[in-house]
């Protein structure tokens, strides 16, 4: 008789979230290589090369908490001078006056979410948000690991602010791109660039020694090992208590703008966001933390009601941070 946890699906949830946790109780969980294995790493990223409309799709709600909501939108493939790549989408109704951007940055543990996966939920995101969307598509694992992904974001947010004012942009990403939205706000600040008017964070993984209480607790519903083969291929050689490797390791002081956070209370990453969030709290900075009920990392896949509601409530949040920038909805 095993003496494992036995976790139901909540009765508490939407149908549809029940369905999505109890498909997922199904799937075996299998553990990522070691930091080391390249070729288990290029198995690992096969999917990430996927061609199949069914798989691309679910890889963009998966890496990025968009919805699929049947809006209309123009998209475009775009590059800077030194290659790193981006796609722009607009709602096909997109007033040409309204500036606002939402520079969008995917998540999928460094190493899933780009190239066609990006073409899909920038298109997605720019449907859901109802403003043009600059959605990175950085380079990732297994072959480039931190500074890499990092440097593209920070190439295409220069490149962007050469035509728009920052008080006109908002920077988020779910998962990997959260953590590379904190870390982009703590070089944007270290550099002296101008700050956007405001950062979305969804399920931030900010502090990658995983030493965070839920990655214990709420360890059900991680794969074997939780993320340290992952954190330790992308960082390299670097210190995982790297501030732009770990955000939660950096000085976060009045200046970063609003932010909003969001979490599951089965996702093993609600101790990172939580700890964020109080740290972003401490330095005088507005943020909102929202926790949803049964959701694991990522709440559900973009399927169900959940899903729907946070990205009106992050639609929300965005909004009135741009209006108080002086850039409201049309």
């Amino acid at each position: 008789m095993s003496n494992e946890p036995v976790f139901p699906v909540p009765a508490t949830i939407s149908a549809e979230a029940q369905a999505v946790l109890a498909a997922a109780a199904q799937r075996p969980m299998v553990a990522d290589p070691e930091p080391d294995d390249d070729a288990g790493w290029y198995e690992h990223a096969a999917v990430a090369r996927a061609t199949d409309e069914g798989t691309i799709t679910g890889l963009a709600l998966a890496t990025t908490g968009a919805v699929i909501d049947g809006a209309p939108t123009t998209l475009a493939r775009a590059s800077v001078a030194d290659g790193a790549r981006y796609y722009v989408a607009e709602p096909l109704d997109h007033d040409s006056e309204d500036e606002r951007v939402l520079f969008a940055i995917h998540g999928g543990g460094f190493t899933f979410g780009g190239g066609e996966s990006a073409r899909v939920s920038t298109s997605l995101l720019a449907g859901n948000y109802g403003v043009r969307t600059w959605g990175m598509d950085y380079r990732q694992l297994p072959d480039h690991p931190y500074p890499a992904g990092l440097d593209d974001c920070m190439t295409v947010y220069r490149h962007l602010l050469s035509t728009t004012d920052a008080s006109a942009i908002a920077i988020g990403g779910q998962s990997g791109g959260a953590n590379l939205t904190a870390a982009m706000l703590l070089r944007i600040r270290d550099e002296g660039l101008p700050m956007p008017a405001a950062a979305m964070l969804l399920s931030p993984p900010v502090d990658l020694t995983s030493a965070g209480d839920t990655h214990v607790t709420n360890g059900f519903t991680v794969i074997p090992g939780g993320i340290a083969n992952m954190s330790r291929r992308y960082a390299g050689e670097h210190s995982l208590e790297d501030p732009y490797i770990s955000p939660l390791f950096g000085e976060f002081t009045a200046e970063f703008p609003p932010t909003i956070l969001t979490a599951g209370t089965r996702d093993f990453l609600l101790s990172d966001t939580v700890r964020l969030h109080r740290k972003l709290l401490a330095a005088g900075v507005r943020a909102e933390l929202h926790v949803w009920e049964g959701a694991p990392h990522g709440l559900f896949m973009g399927r169900a009601p959940e899903d729907r509601e946070q990205v009106r409530q992050v639609r929300t949040f965005l909004e009135q941070a741009w209006a108080e920038a002086g850039h409201p909805a049309s």
